[in-house]
């Protein structure tokens, strides 16, 4: 009787490897990369606020006050008929116009012989020639919150206020203004501070030297001889 012996084979098994430490390692760089982002992003945002305002340096900043106001808007050809109104105004000599922020300002030059009362007459003649091209209330008057233009008349009898008869008006009306106001400006409120001012400008400007001091006698010392 024969006996016959079974073969035995054992089968090798590849070890599992263990996740828990990739996932341990991959949380962690996660955490550190996050971190770091944090940390740095103050300094990225102020390197670049300084990197743009030095490419921005010497760059003129353009923008508008008026966004939204002065509708309808003063054209060049408003302007050329305003002037040519003013200067049919009696006792108009010259006439210059300046539109500047927001303001037309109308220059009236009269008779150098003019007194204050006729620089007041002609500010109200030449208010009334812009305000017959430029309507009051449509340029000069704010309509539901919306600022419109000022408007400002300068009536003057000499370009220079060295003569003592220099005179000079202003009549001048804002977009919040219900009516314009007339003021004289080559004569003062109080003539007496004016005065005191313009003295004590010209005592800053031209010091007077101050007187030398008196110098003493020498004094003279007798001795005996007894």
């Amino acid at each position: 009787m024969t006996t016959t012996k079974k073969k035995t084979t054992t089968r090798k098994t590849k070890p599992v490897k263990s996740t828990k430490k990739a996932k341990g390692s991959s949380r962690t760089a996660v955490i550190f990369w996050i971190a770091l982002i944090l940390f740095l992003s103050p300094f990225l945002v102020l390197g670049y606020i300084i990197l743009s305002a030095a490419m921005d340096t010497g760059k003129p900043i353009v923008g508008t006050r008026y966004d939204g106001d002065h509708d309808p808007q003063i054209s060049k050809s408003d302007l050329s008929s305003v002037e040519s109104h003013v200067k049919s105004v009696s006792g108009v000599e010259k006439v210059s116009l300046n539109l500047a922020t927001g303001t037309l300002r109308v220059y009236a030059d009269i008779s150098d012989s003019a007194g204050a009362d006729a620089a007041k007459s002609t500010a109200s003649d030449v208010y009334s020639a812009v305000t017959s091209v430029l309507n009051e209330g449509t340029y000069f008057t704010q309509n539901n919150g919306k600022k419109m233009y000022d408007l400002e008349v300068h009536v003057y009898n000499q370009d220079k206020n060295t003569d003592s008869n220099f005179v000079y008006v202003i009549e001048t009306k804002t977009s919040s203004m219900d009516t314009p106001i007339v003021q004289l400006v080559s004569e003062p409120i109080d003539a007496e501070l004016a005065e005191s001012l313009r003295q004590a400008v010209e005592n800053r400007n031209n010091p007077k030297p101050s007187a030398a001091p008196e110098e003493k006698p020498a004094e003279t010392t007798e001795e005996n001889n007894g």
